[in-house]
């Protein structure tokens, strides 16, 4: 797997790049308008992404957030399965491209890769920035509605990261089940919200019906143990703000922490880790608190404390999302 800084650096670079000439008012202006049109509860008809200020505004605050969950969820399924890489790889609804950079970020080298976008000023911009990676040089950008009617190739890996939000119920089914038909593995990303929870349970549901077997984070592919309606599944990742995320946001903080819930599913064998931290580790004196997601299936609580030894040290060490026990070595 390749060091993930060096991707989202380049990244950042890319973006930050994008923003000259175009004034501060206007770039915060769009994105506060595309964030309501994406939080909308009613699927879109239309591409969001109207025009390229539309499109560089957007980028610059979304493609690191976007990134570092996608990037998260595919170091997590890497983690199930060391021995494999994709060949290929598909993005669905992938806009300007950040999931495509967050599997470079995982897995060297080049490969064949379509991003599929009914926006075609969110394509013309990926390209655009895709320039700075000698890995993304080839890759091919084809303008395709993302609904019912979408034909698919076959490929090793396809990735679907905040698009279930913008499709009616009957075309997310339509998606996952072309999905399902097309690819080894499948990767989905949507926001740590309880409706993204319902949306990925959703097409987890679907992909078990279809063959597959869960890599991440469940430990298992059996029916998720939570309750509906009492609780919802989601992770968390760290982001770097820039100056567009602090003028529309409001703050000084140079970072802030993206919520995200996903499922890694694939055709052929894994080892999915033995349990998932499903909540952030309460970190208290002599002890450590984790919420975790078990193989048995079922949800349980474990206290490690310093007559742990080195595993209380993994413990004060441990993230929200990692796989537990560590992996030894």
């Amino acid at each position: 797997m390749n060091d993930p800084v060096a991707p989202a650096d380049t990244l950042r670079t890319a973006l930050a790049g994008l923003l000259d000439g175009l004034p501060p008012r206007q770039a915060a202006a769009a994105v506060e308008r595309l964030i309501a049109s994406y939080r909308g509860a009613t699927p879109t008809h239309a591409p969001i992404l109207r025009d390229r200020a539309d499109v560089v505004a957007y980028a610059a605050y979304r493609m690191p957030a976007t990134f570092e969950a996608v990037h998260a969820a595919l170091e997590a399924f890497a983690d199930a399965a060391p021995a494999w890489a994709p060949d290929s790889h598909i993005d669905v609804g992938g806009g300007t491209g950040a999931a495509t950079w967050a599997v470079t970020a995982t897995w060297s080298g080049r490969r064949p890769v379509t991003v599929l976008d009914w926006a075609e000023p969110a394509l013309a911009l990926g390209r655009e920035i895709a320039a700075a990676h000698p890995d993304l040089h080839d890759v091919r950008w084809q303008r395709s509605r993302i609904g019912a009617a979408l034909s698919l190739e076959s490929t090793d890996l396809i990735t679907i990261s905040y698009v279930l939000n913008e499709l009616a119920e009957n075309d997310r089914a339509t998606l996952v089940d072309a999905t399902a038909s097309a690819a080894q593995a499948v990767v989905i990303v949507e926001p740590g919200t309880p409706d993204g929870y319902t949306r990925v349970i959703e097409a987890r549901d679907r992909l078990i019906t279809a063959g597959f077997h869960i890599a991440a984070p469940c430990p298992h592919s059996a029916a998720c143990p939570i309750t509906p309606g009492s609780d919802w599944c989601h992770f968390s990742t760290r982001v770097s703000r820039s100056s567009l995320h602090r003028q529309v946001k409001g703050g000084s903080l140079p970072y802030e922490d993206e919520k995200f819930a996903y499922v890694a599913a694939t055709r052929f064998p894994t080892t999915p880790a033995p349990a998932r931290i499903v909540r952030k580790p309460q970190i208290r004196k002599g002890q450590v608190i984790l919420d975790l997601c078990e193989t048995d299936p079922g949800l349980a609580r474990t206290t490690v404390t310093k007559r742990h030894g080195d595993l209380y040290k993994a413990a004060r060490d441990a993230d929200w999302g990692d796989a537990w026990p560590p992996a030894e070595g």
